[in-house]
């Protein structure tokens, strides 16, 4: 099955991560890399693999820069794996997919993630299972607020072993990236009615919960705790990020309040 895999990774700069990634994928006999011109070294560690294809392309929205990976890069395989740059494939995951059946109806297996902070693993993390291996034209990326969503067409199954996750970026990095990213998803949130949102952003746009809750529910529910000061840190971000999203779900709140008030 291996060589019937391209891994395609999305890069900005990810010095700090896609040295680990591309270790882990020197099995791959073609590696696509999409960059959104990278201004640290993400392109010299690259071309330090001769597997690696190395495109540019302006960075618009994650949907549309997926959407280029998979089809104007000239991938020949019959399957894709979607990686960000700080996912690693680990050895059990490997032989799986070194295994790995699929019928003729199957077109995407999702996998869990094991997360780690700075490589120490924590028990458990909210982030959620991902499409990462389908079957080349058979499926499309959508954005679904901040990031993109592979719209799996036919039938998908579970891949047994999980991908490590390890962002080695900066905190500075991680706050200018999140404080984007908690914009778009407020924009999603006051984009729909009450009804058509899922349980976690109904608690979202409560505005009250999710800054305390999700902190707590990660340390103690999904025992961060075990990890110490790298659970604490963990936490932390997601707790950063709950408030810069509630942040701006507010201000738009307040901006409309102010257009009734100038009206009258």
């Amino acid at each position: 099955m291996l060589n019937l895999i391209t891994p395609v990774i999305l890069t900005y700069n990810e010095a700090p991560n896609i040295d680990r990634s591309l270790i882990a994928l020197q099995w791959a006999k073609d590696i696509v890399v999409v960059d959104s011109f990278s201004t640290d070294q993400t392109y010299e560690i690259c071309k330090k693999y001769s597997q690696v294809r190395f495109f540019k392309r302006e960075f618009d929205n994650h949907k549309n820069q997926w959407n280029y990976a998979i089809t104007e890069t000239n991938i020949i395989s019959e399957w894709i794996l979607s990686l960000d740059a700080d996912y690693i494939i680990t050895e059990n995951l490997l032989a799986e997919l070194s295994q790995l059946e699929t019928d003729l109806l199957t077109n995407a297996c999702y996998a869990n993630f094991l997360y780690k902070i700075h490589g120490r693993p924590l028990a458990g993390s909210l982030y959620p299972p991902i499409a990462v291996l389908f079957r080349k034209g058979t499926c499309t990326y959508i954005q679904d607020g901040h990031t993109q969503r592979l719209q799996v067409v036919g039938k998908s199954m579970y891949l047994k072993n999980s991908i490590i996750l390890d962002d080695r970026k900066s905190v500075s990095h991680w706050i200018i990236a999140q404080s984007k990213y908690a914009k778009l998803e407020a924009k999603k949130i006051g984009s729909l009615s009450f009804s058509q949102l899922s349980l976690p952003d109904k608690l979202r746009k409560m505005l009250f919960i999710t800054p305390w809750f999700v902190p707590i529910f990660s340390f103690f529910v999904k025992r961060a705790f075990l990890a110490g000061l790298h659970g604490m840190f963990y936490c932390f971000q997601r707790a950063a990020f709950e408030i810069m999203l509630t942040l701006y779900l507010m201000e738009d709140g307040i901006k409309k309040a102010a257009n009734k008030y100038d009206k009258h």
